[in-house]
């Protein structure tokens, strides 16, 4: 399904703080395109377990490639983990992406360059299963951070040269790129109401008084707050952060862009990081390590060959050691990247290798044990 942007955005003026209450459309450098939201049914991901990437055509080659890049995403929103794309054994699954896909649909954006030419950006929206994903995470023993997710609230001031202000809930669109980037994180961020003492408590957020803001923020749920600044100065933006959970400073960092939105931006990434850190929990697949394995159904040369390359195929299979070996029967120590109970949902996968149950001829005590299939 595709959709078109009904009209086109027109270029800010005047000053960045005017600009941001009524459009949210100045926080973009001079010469970027702009990108309008359709009103109505339109494709648009929702949730831990879909993603949108950009896409130069509607092509297969160039749709799976997407489906790569936003089973990565999808994997760093259900972990909380913005590098689960780079742990061991990910890479082959995210080669076979598009097995995990439910659906996909595109959505093109229009809008209008500094220049006044219009501009188009294709986005593929892509839904994988979420009992799919699941197993993977599980499978490979990826970290978790578990559901349903705190949403902290965000007490944001921007200082545009006429002096900081608060953003509350009427200025919603001054914050669209932090409250956006947090929700590709697979999280939510929330905003105060923006009453009177909480447009006073912006000389709080100023000074860093993370007391005062915390006291300020016990009508909201749960106790989190991100605090944040942001300031233009020569030629650039920054922005000073603070992540506070339950009255304790978790994280402080700061960002800095010409770009306004990428400045904000960087406050969600370092909450999510400081939230991960804080919350995630271990895989199920077991601790990394040195484990014993014995394989069943090797007969000749030609199956220890075969076995040996499927093995060094496998990023989650640091270091292969052999042990011992017997008439239709090879043990070998496997430094895995996870414990063997994922190692074994691993391999069960294809056809290659297959766990044998315990008492099968074979089999001892301590010692998982697998068959090599048939070629």
């Amino acid at each position: 399904m595709q959709t078109k942007p009904q009209g086109t955005m027109r270029r800010c003026k005047g000053w960045l703080w005017a600009a941001l209450l009524g459009a949210g459309l100045c926080l973009l450098p001079v010469g970027a395109t702009l990108a309008q939201r359709t009103e109505g049914d339109r494709a648009q991901a929702q949730g831990a377990y879909q993603a949108e990437v950009v896409v130069r055509n509607q092509t297969d080659g160039e749709r799976e490639k997407a489906f790569t890049r936003a089973l990565a995403q999808v994997l760093g929103n259900v972990t909380g983990d913005d590098g689960a794309a780079q742990r061991p054994g990910v890479r082959e699954e995210l080669a076979r992406a598009e097995d995990y896909v439910e659906g996909y649909d595109y959505r093109q954006d229009e809008g209008v360059s500094a220049t006044g030419a219009p501009s188009f950006q294709t986005r593929l929206v892509v839904r994988f299963r979420q009992q799919d994903v699941d197993d993977l995470v599980a499978m490979l023993g990826l970290p978790s951070w578990p559901q349903p997710r705190p949403k902290p609230v965000l007490w944001l001031a921007i200082d545009d040269g006429s002096g900081p202000r608060l953003v509350g809930l009427g200025q919603v669109n001054a914050a669209r790129s932090v409250l956006d980037a947090a929700k590709s994180r697979g999280y939510a961020l929330g905003l105060p109401a923006g009453t009177a003492a909480e447009q006073a408590a912006v000389g709080a957020i100023w000074r860093g008084d993370t007391a005062a803001i915390a006291s300020l923020s016990k009508r909201y749920s749960p106790p989190m707050q991100l605090i944040g600044k942001l300031q233009r100065g020569d030629g650039s933006w920054r922005a000073d952060w603070t992540f506070v959970d339950a009255g304790k400073v978790l994280s402080s960092w700061q960002t800095s862009s010409v770009d306004a939105r990428k400045a904000m931006a960087g406050g969600a990434e370092g909450a999510a990081d400081a939230l991960f850190r804080r919350y995630a929990k271990a895989g199920t697949a077991g601790p990394p390590g040195v484990y014993r394995v014995r394989v069943l159904g090797i007969d000749r040369a030609d199956d220890y060959l075969r076995l040996a390359g499927y093995l060094d195929g496998l990023s989650i299979v640091r270091r292969i050691t052999p042990a011992a070996a017997a008439p239709d029967a090879l043990e070998l120590d496997l430094e895995l990247a996870s414990g063997i109970s994922g190692f074994a949902r691993y391999v069960s996968r294809g056809g290659t290798l297959s766990p044998t149950p315990a008492g099968e001829a074979g089999t001892e005590a301590g010692i998982a044990t697998f068959r090599l299939g048939a070629r």
